[in-house]
C-alpha cells in the first residue's frame, strides 16, 4: 500500500472493541481510567465513538486490557529490515488524517528504538498522555505546541525534542498546514 493510503478504524468501532474487552474481563471505566490515566469521561467518548486515543494512549489501554493493540487496530506488518518510502503501510485511528507509519518494526532481535511517521491534521490536539521510557521528535512539516510537564514549546519544521515520556505531555498542530513528524520512542508501541 502507498503510504498516502491508511488502513483506518473508525473511532466508532475502535470503541466498541475496547468496550467490548473491557466488558468481557469485568472491569469499570474508573478501573481503566486509573490505570491508564485518562479521565472517565475521555474513556467514555472513546467507548461511544466520540474520540479517538493517541496510539501511546491505546497502547496502554490495550495493556490494561490485557490484550495488544492488534486486537483494535490492524496494523501494518514490515517483512524486512529496510523500510522504503512508497512501500510502507500506514493506519489511522478515527480521523483518516491522523495517520502512523512504523518504521522499524521488525527490526531482527528486539529493537531497542521504535520510529513513526506521523501525519497530523491542522488543529488537531492530542490528550494529555505519558508513558515509560524517552521520546524524541522531529517535526519534517508544519509546526506544533509540544507541552511537556507544564512546559510550552513551539517547535517548527527542523525544530526536535526529546523528553522523557513519563513526564505529561501533549501536542497541537499550529497554523493551517499538517504536520508530519518522526517520533522515536524507547518503549514499543507493539510490544
Amino acid at each position: 500500500m502507498d503510504s498516502g493510503e491508511a488502513d483506518g478504524v473508525t473511532g466508532e468501532s475502535l470503541g466498541k472493541k475496547i468496550r467490548k474487552r473491557r466488558r468481557a474481563i469485568d472491569m469499570t471505566l474508573q478501573q481503566v481510567s486509573e490505570r491508564v490515566g485518562l479521565s472517565i469521561s475521555f474513556l467514555s467518548q472513546i467507548e461511544r465513538g466520540m474520540s479517538t486515543p493517541s496510539l501511546s494512549s491505546l497502547c496502554n489501554i490495550a495493556e490494561v486490557l490485557g490484550t495488544s493493540v492488534d486486537a483494535f487496530v490492524k496494523t501494518p506488518l514490515q517483512s524486512a529490515a529496510v523500510s522504503r518510502q512508497g512501500q510502507r503501510e500506514s493506519f489511522s485511528l478515527g480521523d483518516a488524517r491522523r495517520t502512523y507509519e512504523l518504521l522499524g518494526r521488525s527490526f531482527p532481535g528486539g529493537a531497542k528504538l521504535h520510529p513513526t511517521l506521523v501525519r497530523r491534521p491542522p488543529g488537531h490536539v492530542s490528550e494529555l498522555m505519558h508513558n515509560d521510557g524517552e521520546d524524541f521528535v522531529y517535526i519534517l512539516e508544519g509546526s506544533m505546541l509540544l507541552e511537556v510537564a507544564g512546559e510550552r514549546h513551539i517547535l517548527n519544521k527542523g525544530d526536535s525534542m526529546h523528553f522523557q515520556s513519563h513526564l505529561p505531555h501533549r501536542s497541537t498542530t499550529l497554523g493551517n498546514e499538517p504536520t508530519l513528524e518522526l517520533w522515536v520512542r524507547t518503549q514499543p508501541l507493539f510490544p
